[in-house]
Parts: structure tokens; C-alpha cells; sequence
């Protein structure tokens, strides 16, 4: 949703960033981690995010996953010749596809009242 607003030139609110994260945060108090372990899983989780952030390959007419990005999270789809690996890229692309038809409200409207 980060990739779509920016490529619109549209600002992503705040509010929403904090919420993604304050529910990761939340999630992983109710899984019982104490506070210097969330602290340490929450600095990982935002250096993760930027990661992918940094890596994902946005040309001017279609979405493709940066393979260093998937090399470096994905365990699974380590030969870039694998069914996994090519539906996992073909998934990824649709969903971007999907998502840049919505609006910038639509699209994380319902995300806001997701629970897991």
C-alpha cells in the first residue's frame, strides 16, 4: 500500500503507519514476549519493513520483486526456478495490480479493522 501512494504521489497517513504497528507491537505482548523482547522484535520487524521497502522493484507500468529481497526472507524459495518462487512473484504482482485499481481509502479501510 506504501508502494501504490508513493507511486501515486499521494501522502500515507501517519495515523496509519503507527496502527500497522502498534497491532504488531500488541500482537506480540498477547503472545507473551516482555517488553526488551518486543523491543528487540520491533526493531528488527521496521529494518525488515524498510528492507523490503528499498528492494521491491516498482517500473513505470508493472510491480516484480526484487530476487534479493526474496533470497534474503524466503527460505522456501531459494532456486529462483521454482514453482514456489514463481507463484509467490505471480501473487505479489496481481495483488499490486489489484490494489493500485482501489482508491488510497478503500484500500486500508478495511485493513484498519483487521484482527488477528
Amino acid at each position: 500500500m506504501l508502494l501504490i501512494f508513493r507511486k501515486r504521489k499521494e501522502n500515507f497517513p501517519q495515523k496509519y503507519y503507527d496502527s500497522l504497528f502498534f497491532c504488531i507491537e500488541n500482537n506480540l505482548r498477547e503472545s507473551g514476549f516482555g517488553d526488551i523482547s518486543v523491543n528487540k522484535k520491533m526493531k528488527i520487524f521496521n529494518k525488515i519493513f524498510y528492507d523490503i521497502l528499498i528492494k521491491i522493484n516498482l517500473s513505470k507500468n508493472s510491480f516484480k520483486i526484487n530476487k534479493n529481497l526474496i533470497l534474503d526472507y524466503f527460505i522456501d524459495l531459494k532456486e529462483l526456478n521454482n514453482k514456489k518462487y514463481r507463484l509467490f512473484d505471480e501473487y505479489f504482482a496481481e495483488f499490486y495490480n489489484f490494489c493500485f485499481e482501489l482508491s488510497g481509502k478503500n484500500m486500508i479501510k478495511d485493513a484498519l479493522k483487521f484482527e488477528v
